[in-house]
């Protein structure tokens, strides 16, 4: 299979500026291809995994990854599927942004490798010492305003209310040069990126037409949304972070293990390296029982292990089997503490586990998770209740302190899904 050919079978061709050639010149040699990330931000977010995964895709099969930061477009910021101005950033800002987003894309990327390593470049570096007047001179005269504002990243903006800058009207034609450079410097023949970049990219095949007179070619893959065509990499309590410190890595495989059904077929082959034949077998498995929920588990697995590495997907794993009544030996507390972030949390005074200790049932009222201390013993005498993930056996049990996780917690569960932790004062 070749690279356009996986590419296709996994869903990720939305556009190419000639496919047919692109695919011919890709099946005759290692061929070199960019992708741009503007560091808007200190983190990217799961939406562009599609860019990174599709570089190391490339890679994979011998061709020459380039990762773009975007140090000088990263101040103008792209207006293309945005509905208003971006806050501009400042250099620090951007030095920042730069930095983590340099760490995030190695995860990915190879940088070491023999045969073809991934190389990073920044665009501050060529347009730095450019000057205003020259940079019209030499590139703005090859851009009709006409085409510029039939550009769909564009015309959107400026039929909206809030219109469009110069400052940002002026991005398609840097990207534009970006792409033009690094035909010129590094051979690079393919820029690829997210649909709503076809005009951005288009801009840049056109300008390495009319300057340098030699092929490239543009591709991009489609925008990832959910079943009902919302936005994707979004939860109740945000965006979904690549960065650990912003989306914890449990958090990170809670968000593709609760994928809904319908799309867990689609993300397996667009986010996970995962050969054609396990795909297959695992979308044979989950057709025929979704329930056993085998496949997500599994797109949550790898997609988890590329972004965060083995060891933090197997923690998260054992985290998310916690939640449903994993034991709790071995457990260290950053781990511990990263599970309960997700459930309601109660305090409570340590002095009233001394001696005998407290009823539990007390502390499931305490907990709301019982109603009355009477439900309480119900739930228990029905097998209902656990502390510590360890079910309770008689409703006369007493909690003492020897029953506090890291000196502090106890974890009350009622049911497979009805948690509460106390937490001591």
């Amino acid at each position: 299979m070749t690279i356009i050919e996986e590419l296709s079978w996994r869903g990720l061709v939305a556009d190419c500026t000639d496919l047919d050639a692109l695919t011919r010149r890709s099946a005759s040699g290692p061929l070199t291809l960019y992708c741009g990330f503007d560091p808007t931000g200190d983190s990217l977010h799961v939406g562009s995994l599609m860019g990174q995964l599709t570089l190391r895709r490339f890679q994979l099969m011998g061709h020459h990854p380039i990762a773009l930061a975007g140090g000088a477009t990263g101040m103008i910021g792209d207006p293309s599927g945005k509905s208003a101005e971006r806050n501009l950033l400042s250099r620090e800002q951007l030095d920042r942004n730069l930095s983590s987003i340099k760490a995030q894309l190695s995860r990915i990327l190879d940088f070491d490798s023999k045969a073809n390593p991934a190389r990073m470049v920044d665009n501050a570096s060529w347009t730095a010492g450019v000057g205003y007047l020259d940079f019209l001179r030499d590139i703005g005269k090859h851009f009709s305003v006409n085409v510029m504002v039939a550009k769909e990243g564009v015309r959107s903006r400026m039929e909206g209310e809030g219109g469009i800058s110069y400052t940002e009207f002026s991005y398609m034609v840097l990207q534009a040069h970006d792409f033009y450079h690094l035909r010129g410097t590094c051979g690079c023949e393919l820029q690829i990126g997210g649909s709503d970049q076809w005009g951005n990219i288009t801009a840049g095949t056109d300008l390495i037409r009319k300057k340098l007179g030699v092929p490239s070619w543009g591709l991009t893959f489609p925008l990832i949304t959910k079943s009902d065509g919302t936005k994707f990499g979004k939860t109740e309590s945000g965006a979904v972070w690549l960065d650990p410190q912003k989306t914890s890595p449990y958090r990170f495989y809670q968000f593709f293990v609760n994928t809904e059904d319908a799309m867990v077929p689609v993300y397996l082959r667009k986010f996970t390296l995962l050969p054609a034949d396990e795909i297959d077998a695992l979308e044979a498995t989950h057709l025929a029982n979704p329930g056993a929920r085998e496949a997500h588990k599994a797109l949550a697995r790898e997609v988890t292990s590329i972004v965060h590495g083995k060891t933090a997907c197997d923690d998260a794993v054992r985290a998310s089997e916690i939640m449903f009544g994993g034991g709790l030996g071995g457990i260290t507390e950053s781990l511990f503490n990263d599970v309960v972030g997700e459930i309601p949390t109660k305090t409570f005074e340590k002095s009233s586990l001394g001696g005998a200790g407290a009823p539990v049932v007390e502390l499931l009222t305490l907990s709301a998770l019982c109603g009355s201390k009477g439900h309480a013993r119900k739930d228990i005498e029905g097998g209902g209740i656990y502390l510590n993930n360890v079910r309770v056996g008689e409703p006369g049990r007493h909690v003492t302190l020897d029953d506090l996780l890291f000196g502090r917690y106890l974890l009350l569960r009622k049911g497979r899904r009805s948690h509460v932790l106390l937490r001591t004062a």
